[in-house]
């Protein structure tokens, strides 16, 4: 006999009840299943690597520069969090645009037929609006 025998308990395993957030997260994660094994299945991943592998000449200073220039933007924006927001994002898209012109005209068509596209659906939202009244 031991000394320090104790009485034999009887244990039983009680899953605690999910909480609001944990039912949450997992609603979110079965239905957002298909898409995130569509994007683990796809080939951009590998391709990103063998480009950064390979990169075509003058990649790198080009890269330094356009992050720079979101580096210098954070610096001059202090205060406001637009301006947070706006001038990185400037000062990138212009180091961008100096590098890749074609590419930044491109862009910027379709960005000026999106945005005059938004302001006429806000007008004729507002006049029906006006009219209304």
């Amino acid at each position: 006999l031991s000394l320090y025998s104790s009485p034999a308990r009887e244990t039983k395993y009680v899953e605690n009840p999910q909480t609001q957030l944990e039912e949450v997260v997992s609603r979110l994660r079965h239905v957002m299943e298909p898409y995130t094994a569509w994007s683990l299945c796809s080939d951009f991943f590998s391709e990103g690597c063998e480009f950064l592998q390979n990169p075509p000449a003058g990649f790198y200073p080009r890269l330094g520069v356009i992050g720079f220039a979101g580096i210098v933007g954070l610096f001059l924006a202090r205060g406001s969090r637009i301006k947070k927001l706006v001038y990185p994002a400037g000062l990138m898209g212009i180091g961008a645009s100096m590098y890749y012109p074609q590419q930044a005209v491109s862009i910027a068509k379709v960005a000026g037929t999106q945005l005059y596209d938004w302001s006429l659906q806000g007008y004729i939202a507002v006049e029906s609006l006006w009219k209304d009244n």
